[in-house]
């Protein structure tokens, strides 16, 4: 038997004393009874990306079996946009690898998420989840590569009471207790995370911090661990959902909508990528990038337009997307700059070893960061259908490693300089512009869909239903018509606070 070490935080491998990948319905079924669970719920994702729950009394050994062996029926009409009302009856069935003990129940209760499953025990191809399975399947068996991932989910909360020791507005990156009200909060919500299963790279406050009508708005960022995009995808709604129920017990309210006030950073939800072939990271070597990763880069600068219908889906998300507020406008991609669409972030090759020269005393060698590589996209905000997005990362990697002249796009769009400075305005004016409303992102998904349809990743009803929902929010013109008008702009933000 594989050992987990016992500094791992997900207490229910701990217990099973086994890696969560290789948990089995024989192990639930063990851990349930020795445990004396008392519930079970069965949690899947909706259309509109929220965590939805089915709870169970466990009441015999058999019943529980049955459960996790065949899952329970729901209203897929109630659940999903693309899932008829004549034949909407489907499975969920628990994937037992994400089973986690709920720590907001006053009773024991094991949570897992599902799959969606048709009639006939079939996948469902238009559920997210699936979609985001089939992208993954595809990439390896074109390429041979899989794609890692992990989100960066800035969230601020909402305080409603000034604080003795206030921050100063947009000055609030990395700063400490006791002038960040919300890190208790954050790190509460890292350490219940952990014990859940979700990969955790680190979190600290968040440059916003805005004092308006008595109330305290204060930012801050969870960022998640590597993980493959199907598991990365499950530990963001997991991560949402967690914040949302530990800011209810404290009594304040969590929001990760992409603008939450006129002139004051709005939440993005930035996802790094790394690609692998057999556990090695193809993204550089020895602290250069590779042909893959330029050729990568070239697949998420030309989707780039159509990629806004997963990652930034409401009005409001294109009141975050203007210059100077820590968020991108133009399609372009930049080492380590931060005004680029896609930034390679600073690594850890080629640096020698840092932490023997800060530590004389240290003798042995340090460890490797040398598989940490990623390429970053900073476009897409906290109203992301992840399980889309993330699929669709996939696509645009496959599309970027079978495009002839990817090598040139992305010669040609790289970028060295600020792409907001008005001395470089030339640079700027020379680069395609991102869509400026779900209307442009609508349009862009439709006129890029053969790329997203191919190998029947995305069904046609995915598409097809992504692009309605955008043109029905009629925003076309939205940024120019509320700049400067307080009223309306605080109108729309009010509306879309809680999204998804």
């Amino acid at each position: 038997m594989t050992h987990v070490m016992k500094t791992s935080g997900h207490a229910v491998a701990q217990y099973l004393d086994k890696p969560q990948s290789e948990i089995t319905r024989q192990d639930l079924l063990r851990y349930v009874k020795e445990n004396s669970i008392e519930f079970v719920q069965l949690r899947h994702v909706g259309g509109d990306g929220r965590l939805k729950t089915l709870s169970f009394v466990v009441e015999s050994e058999a019943q529980l079996d049955r459960l996790l062996s065949g899952g329970e029926r729901v209203d897929g009409s109630s659940l999903l946009p693309y899932v008829e009302t004549a034949s909407s009856d489907l499975y969920v069935v628990p994937r037992y690898r994400t089973a986690f003990l709920n720590p907001f129940t006053p009773y024991p209760s094991l949570d897992m998420l599902c799959t969606y499953y048709t009639g006939m025990g079939e996948r469902l191809a238009v559920s997210p989840e699936n979609v985001l399975l089939k992208s993954q399947e595809v990439l390896k068996e074109k390429s041979g590569l899989t794609m890692d991932a992990l989100g960066e989910l800035e969230y601020y909360v909402v305080f409603p009471e000034r604080h003795l020791y206030p921050l100063n507005p947009q000055r609030g990156y990395h700063e400490s207790s006791p002038f960040s009200r919300g890190e208790a909060m954050r790190n509460e919500v890292m350490k219940t995370l952990a014990k859940a299963g979700v990969s955790i790279k680190y979190g600290h406050s968040e440059v916003g911090s805005i004092c308006e009508n008595g109330s305290v708005m204060e930012q801050h960022e969870i960022e998640l661990g590597l993980a493959p995009i199907e598991d990365a995808a499950d530990h963001l709604v997991i991560a949402m959902w967690m914040l949302r129920m530990v800011g209810c017990k404290e009594g304040v309210a969590v929001t990760f909508a992409p603008k939450i006030s006129a002139g004051h950073a709005g939440n993005g939800m930035h996802v790094h990528t790394r690609l692998m072939r057999e556990g090695t990271n193809v993204i550089s070597v020895d602290g250069e990038l590779t042909d893959i990763a330029k050729r990568v880069i070239a697949g998420y600068l030309t989707l780039a337009p159509s990629l806004t219908a997963f990652g930034n889906t409401i009005p409001t998300s294109y009141l975050r997307l203007v210059p100077h507020q820590e968020a991108p406008t133009h399609i372009c991609w930049g080492d380590r700059n931060r005004s680029a669409l896609i930034r390679v972030p600073l690594g850890w090759q080629k640096i020698g070893d840092m932490a023997r020269d800060a530590n004389p005393q240290q003798a042995v060698a340090s460890a490797s960061h040398a598989d940490g590589q990623t390429v970053e996209i900073r476009s897409p905000d906290g109203s992301a259908q992840v399980y889309l997005l993330l699929a669709g990362l996939a696509v645009a990697a496959r599309h970027g490693l079978e495009l002839e002249n990817a090598l040139d796009v992305a010669a040609h769009q790289h970028v060295g300089v600020n792409v907001f400075s008005a001395e470089h305005g030339d640079v700027r004016d020379s680069l395609p512009h991102l869509p400026v409303s779900c209307a442009q992102s609508a349009a862009a998904l439709l006129d890029q869909r053969a790329v997203y349809e191919q190998d029947d990743v995305f069904p046609p009803a995915v598409i097809d239903v992504t692009a309605a929902k955008l043109r029905s929010y009629n925003d076309e013109g939205l940024t120019k018509r509320v700049k400067g008008n307080y009223e309306e702009m605080a109108r729309m933000i009010e509306k879309y606070l809680y999204c998804p």
